[in-house]
């Protein structure tokens, strides 16, 4: 039986999650979370990398943010599209883990691939719980879904919330990312991607008076049980 987990983070490549919410996955990683991270393609072809290098590189990041799970489906990157078979491989595989909660992708993007990921995330939410299916595993419906954003546009939306994380975490995203040698340490075209990230985690995290942070977006109204929590 596969280990079940606490939260599923989507991404249409690998290390979309890592720029999305990389401190987040680490910080509540160090917390006792389970974390998965689902990755929709392999990422390949890119200009400095191959598909067994992206494998070793996504594996390594998962271990320095301390993720639970890691997989990798096998939808193809640059031709991503929202699709009933795209959305029951990945409704089964959250049928199998069993997220309470879901991270998927901002849909507003210039990289198609990433807005195609949005869609076929949530509706792949919907799909995990249907009955009567061909799709293995028992129906599962996470409870909440949220947004994070990693995109290629220049995007400054107001989020729903900002996560506070320390610099620990932070360093953990940064190390994560830098495991992707063939993205950003080879590729002169990405070079300022990490430090790029580390300005936008201090920008997030001045807006809530914390060294960093990360923004996230909810679909549905958040509900507070006792008001002292935002106090």
């Amino acid at each position: 039986m596969s280990e079940r987990v606490d939260l599923m983070c989507i991404g249409a490549h690998p290390d979309d999650v890592e720029i999305g919410m990389g401190a987040t996955v680490a910080k509540l990683a160090r917390s006792g979370t389970k974390v998965a991270i689902v990755d929709l393609t392999d990422g390949e072809p890119t200009p400095y990398g191959d598909a067994r290098t992206r494998a070793g590189e996504s594996a390594h990041a998962a271990q320095i943010l301390g993720v639970a799970v890691r997989r990798t489906l096998s939808m193809p990157n640059r031709y991503l599209f929202d699709s009933r078979e795209a959305r029951e491989e990945l409704a089964e595989v959250i049928r199998e883990l069993r997220p309470k909660t879901l991270f998927v992708p901002y849909p507003l993007d210039a990289h198609p691939d990433h807005v195609a990921a949005s869609s076929i995330a949530e509706g792949a939410r919907f799909y995990a719980k249907l009955t009567k299916t061909s799709m293995y595993g028992t129906p599962h419906f996470p409870a909440r879904v949220y947004r994070y954003m990693a995109v290629h546009l220049r995007l400054l939306h107001e989020p729903t919330f900002v996560h506070a994380v320390g610099i620990e975490d932070l360093g953990a995203k940064l190390d994560a990312l830098r495991a992707y040698r063939s993205q950003f340490g080879e590729n002169p075209a990405n070079a300022g991607v990490v430090p790029m990230m580390e300005q936008a985690a201090a920008m997030w995290g001045a807006t809530i008076g914390a060294p960093a942070g990360e923004p996230f977006f909810a679909i549905e109204p958040l509900g507070v049980d006792a008001i002292e929590a935002l106090v």
